[in-house]
């Protein structure tokens, strides 16, 4: 992944490395420097390497420039040092932390001209659409009109609104740590989607992106039931039901579910193979919840985060991610546990009144 970007000579020097000990360092976008990946790759590694200047005053003459780039990089917690010297002198020098790189926003590329064609003008015709947020707006109707015909219209507005708070967390968290948002997508049959034209760098960002949902629909769940306190009114308890279970499913530690997401950036950050290991152990708990329910629709998004799992394992020294420090593993986890604990406390609250609606959630996470 990209660490530091820095001015050479008027033109950007970039380095690049991973968990693995790999560094690569890119004058102009040119390779000029590489270490290769070691298992015990030292925190200190020094890149030398020489660069040719055209004078000024005399275009046809250039000058050789001894450029060494002293590195000094810890991945948990993670912090890079650095020191750029030309011909002996210093000309940068500073520190990166993790926090540094979860505001740092990628060089978008200069835009080309292009031919116009019909590709062209569908692609342009598919932008304005997207624009005008139509696609949003079908998607929503389509939902609605979805779980209006397989429940009622009554419970689609409160399933629709459950779900909106639900991916509104998601897009707080991505606007929390700088990142541009195409706002909420509302999928029939699917739940809702939040998108970021940014990738994220760090496990801690996927962390609190992935969680920031459920808790937004915990607290939701909270405030209807105190509103069902205070006004004994069973439509705010039925929010409150329906919004927990809805959430709760979402903290299933399985891919590509939320509580997947969160396993993943906690075990991978602890240690490889206890990551795989957890993570099995979550595939295998999707499987039998899959069985025991019969949802067709869960066995197959388990299968296509099975698939990331693989990936990720296999991929794992290439991290583009930045690993959660031991801080950030417990709090992640205490975030997680405390979360799932106070969800579940409101559906076994709920079902305690002896309402057999109210009671749906239990017996569905019981049967």
């Amino acid at each position: 992944m990209e660490l530091l970007t820095v001015d050479c000579l008027g033109k950007p020097l970039r380095l690049e490395a991973s968990i693995a000990g790999w560094q690569q360092v890119f004058w102009d976008n040119q390779l000029v420097s590489v270490i290769p990946a070691s298992e015990n790759a030292p925190r200190k590694q020094q890149h030398h390497f020489e660069l040719k200047q055209t004078q000024a005053n005399e275009p046809e003459s250039e000058r050789i420039i001894h450029i060494s780039l002293d590195v000094e990089l810890d991945w948990q917690p993670f912090e890079l040092n650095y020191q750029l010297n030309c011909n002996s002198q210093v000309i940068h020098q500073g520190c990166i932390t993790a926090s540094d790189m979860e505001k740092r926003t990628p060089e978008k590329p200069k835009a080309t001209k292009t031919k116009l064609s019909l590709i062209g003008l569908a692609s342009l015709g598919f932008k304005l659409l997207k624009s005008a947020k139509v696609i949003k707006v079908v998607l929503a109707g389509a939902s609605l009109a979805a779980y209006s015909w397989l429940f009622s219209f009554e419970f689609a507005l409160v399933l629709i609104a459950c779900l909106v708070i639900h991916e509104y967390g998601h897009v707080r968290a991505m606007q929390y740590f700088g990142m541009k948002t195409k706002g909420m997508y509302l999928i029939p049959f699917m739940g809702g989607l939040a998108l970021s034209d940014e990738k994220i760098n760090t496990r801690w960002q996927n962390v609190v992106i992935s969680i920031m949902g459920p808790t937004f629909g915990l607290v939701a769940s909270l405030i209807a039931l105190v509103l069902y306190w205070f006004t004994n009114n069973l439509f705010f308890a039925g929010i409150a039901a329906i919004n927990a279970l809805l959430n709760l499913f979402n903290m299933l530690p399985i891919l590509p579910l939320d509580g997947g997401h969160i396993l993943k950036s906690i075990s991978f950050s602890m240690n490889s193979l206890l990551g795989l290991v957890l993570c099995v152990i979550a595939a295998l708990l999707g499987v039998l919840v899959s069985y025991s329910l019969g949802l067709a629709l869960f066995g197959f998004l388990l299968l296509i985060g099975s698939l990331e799992i693989g990936f990720e394992w296999k991929m794992r020294h290439q991290s583009d991610l930045i690993p959660l420090d031991r801080y950030g593993q417990i709090f992640s986890a205490i975030w997680y546990l405390v979360t799932v604990s106070a969800l579940i406390g409101v559906i076994w609250h709920l079902a305690g009144t002896g309402d057999a609606i109210l009671g749906l959630p239990l017996k569905i996470l019981q049967s």
